[in-house]
């Protein structure tokens, strides 16, 4: 996007009062959206933006600013309005550039722009039609469909320059149903840094299919049982537990501010030896999963539980040098008109040794569930509440009832040093995160796990 002598100018004019560290991030972005409400195209949009944004660091003294004109003129400014809020005496010298290259890189195979609109009304059809198959009453279905092309152009004053052009596919169906007063939802959205090489693995009837028949399933439930049950999550639809109950609270920034439960617990035991956690953007396609950060940073996994102890944290530059820790490739942002700031990728727990169906039938009576809904979480006290969306009563060793109303309450490192059992199986969901008014997407994933112990919320 820029030649070099347009990014000696500017990052010139970003450490001109001082500055020991200045980087340029431009951004080409191209994405489309598509939604079906009951039949019906109700939108479908396509867009194009463009625009770079100038950092500038000393100490822990931050300025950024940002343009939506790519051009050498609107840059300098930029970097100079950036550079006024930098005091030093030192001039930084800026390193020759070269040219770097991700270790892993995660092209698209068939690319989503080549679809045009009748292919991507095709598909959410499909998805729409699958789904009101499923049952009489299945009332209301919605359909969206989005994918995005970037590409990335990232050079800072240490001479990195890099590259990048991601894409990332999703399709998405909401399902409503209702029968003799009582109404129940359904929801499946599968996506990944692909094309549309993501519905060989995920049929759009498929997609709809599954969202479906978890809607029709709930009509059937019960009102869910409360307090201390044993809880099993199944594959997959148990990610989000570990994302929001323990991976926020291991970002960087939250630690520096002593506002997270795990600050100052590294090497020691907070969960079950059993479990280990990581967050891993090198995974090739997944859904949060990159080659190099937004600071230029290689991609990396990063184990933050290994048998229950807590290892690392998930850091950016600026809280890396500020709690002593090697970056570990997690400084993440929106677009170019917003600052990199600590992020997952795809934040997972790994797989075990046990019999996933072995592990449902050693509970006499407890709870399956098969997908989590939205939940509140304090990274302070790693309280937690989390909505349940499909759930099961568990009695005798066998899945049973369908309950509704159901809520997981607790807090982070109680509930992963009550996790005694992992299964062989894994699963991912994909979501987008919000933090600091930004949103990025993230993998979540688990396998089948059991909880010992754990508060239920129900009205049962």
């Amino acid at each position: 996007m820029l030649d070099d002598s347009d990014v000696q100018a500017v990052l010139s004019a970003a450490l001109a009062t001082g500055g020991e560290f200045a980087e340029i991030y431009a951004e080409e972005r191209r994405g489309r959206s598509l939604r079906l409400d009951d039949g019906r195209v109700e939108e479908l949009v396509s867009g194009r933006d463009v625009g770079a944004g100038v950092r500038v660091l000393r100490g822990r003294q931050t300025a950024y600013a940002y343009t939506n004109v790519l051009s050498r003129s609107a840059l300098v400014e930029a970097a100079g309005v950036a550079a006024a809020a930098i005091r030093g005496s030192d001039r930084t010298q800026i390193a020759d550039l070269v040219t770097r290259v991700a270790p892993v890189a995660h092209p698209a195979r068939i690319d989503p722009m080549a679809a045009d609109g009748p292919k991507l009304v095709e598909l959410v059809t499909a998805a729409e039609e699958a789904a009101r198959e499923v049952d009489g009453s299945v009332r209301q279905v919605t359909i969206l469909y989005a994918d995005s092309a970037r590409e990335v152009f990232l050079t800072n004053s240490e001479g990195h320059r890099s590259i990048e052009r991601p894409v990332r596919t999703r399709l998405v169906a909401q399902v409503v149903a209702a029968r003799e007063g009582i109404i129940q939802t359904g929801f499946e959205g599968p996506g990944a840094a692909v094309g549309h090489e993501l519905f060989e693995q995920h049929p759009p009837a498929q997609i709809g299919r599954r969202a479906a028949r978890q809607a029709v399933a709930m009509l059937d439930s019960v009102p869910a049982p409360a307090g201390e049950l044993t809880v099993v999550l199944g594959p997959g639809g148990g990610g989000v537990l570990f994302h929001e109950a323990c991976g926020h609270g291991m970002e960087a920034d939250i630690v520096a501010k002593q506002a997270s439960v795990y600050r100052g617990r590294r090497g020691e035991r907070l969960g079950t030896p059993i479990l280990t956690g990581v967050d891993d953007g090198t995974v090739p396609g997944a859904w949060g999963s990159f080659g190099f950060d937004d600071e230029g940073t290689e991609s990396q996994r990063t184990v933050l539980f290994d048998k229950g102890v807590c290892t690392d944290y998930m850091s950016d530059r600026i809280r890396a040098q500020e709690l002593g820790l090697a970056r570990t490739g997690n400084g993440r942002r929106q677009g170019y008109a917003h600052v990199p700031i600590p992020r997952m990728s795809n934040s997972f727990i790994l797989p075990g040794q046990d019999d996933p169906e072995e592990i449902i039938r050693s509970v006499k009576r407890g709870i399956y569930c098969r997908q989590l809904g939205g939940g509140q979480v304090d990274p302070a006290s790693g309280d937690f509440v989390f909505g349940i969306t499909e759930a099961y009563l568990i009695e005798g060793g066998e899945i049973g009832k369908a309950i509704r109303g159901a809520n997981l309450v607790g807090d982070g490192p109680t509930a992963i040093s009550r996790i005694d059992a992992l299964g062989t199986d894994f699963d991912t969901r994909q979501g987008i995160c919000g933090k600091d008014g930004q949103g990025v997407p993230v993998g979540l994933g688990n396998p089948t796990l059991r909880i010992s112990s754990i508060t239920v919320g129900g009205t049962g």
